[in-house]
């Protein structure tokens, strides 16, 4: 019998074990742009037989503008107020694997919301990482800036210190996704089926 079969097996396993602990709980992916939530975010979903939601494209759909023009047409303030509702909708919905906005977690009420309600993951990447990703793209309105490598910097400073509040931290780098992906299953099975040592007077 070859090695893959059986390993494939504890895999299915594994995974079948933190769809059962998650109950309805969602697995909330946070970080900055360009750390990979959504690509990640989507070959995990797959991984757990879940649903991928991205809080982004949901906002889209419910104002029925890009977010370039939300911002440009609203202003910030509007479009945090609507995403804060639209995730708070998004969190009730049962199991799924849900990508959210850069700023996302800096908003009170819906960290609270996510610690109350589902299992937080930071993709945590280096500022040279995340430029290099989003360099190309005109889709960041926060990067609209004549200096886009200090704006990305500024925003690492503000936001790290508070995403180091999430449940757990992956580590987002330049390597093959399913990496990535591999050490998110791992560390969701860690922290949801992993039996906490016994204590003293729990030991024979």
């Amino acid at each position: 019998m070859s090695e893959t079969a059986p390993t494939a097996a504890a895999a299915r396993s594994q995974e079948a074990e933190i769809v059962a602990a998650l109950g309805q709980r969602p697995v909330v992916l946070i970080g900055m742009m360009g750390a990979g939530k959504s690509t990640v975010g989507r070959r995990l979903a797959l991984r757990l037989g879940l649903p991928f939601l991205d809080a982004d494209t949901e906002i889209e759909h419910a104002a029925a503008m890009t977010i370039p023009e939300i911002f440009e047409t609203h202003g910030e303030p509007h479009f945090r107020d609507g995403e804060a509702r639209v995730i708070a909708r998004l969190l009730d919905g049962g199991p799924k694997v849900l990508a959210t906005g850069g700023g996302a977690f800096m908003r009170e009420e819906t960290r609270e919301r996510i610690r109350d309600k589902a299992i937080s993951m930071w993709l945590e990447a280096e500022a040279d990482v995340i430029l290099r990703r989003v360099k190309r793209r005109a889709d960041r309105p926060l990067l609209q800036t004549p200096d886009p490598a200090g704006t990305i910097a500024r925003l690492i400073d503000e936001r790290y210190p508070v995403y180091r509040g999430a449940d757990l931290t992956i580590a987002s780098r330049d390597v093959p996704h399913e990496k990535i992906v591999d050490e998110c299953v791992a560390a969701l099975h860690d922290y949801l089926c992993s039996a906490p040592a016994p204590t003293l007077s729990e030991t024979p």
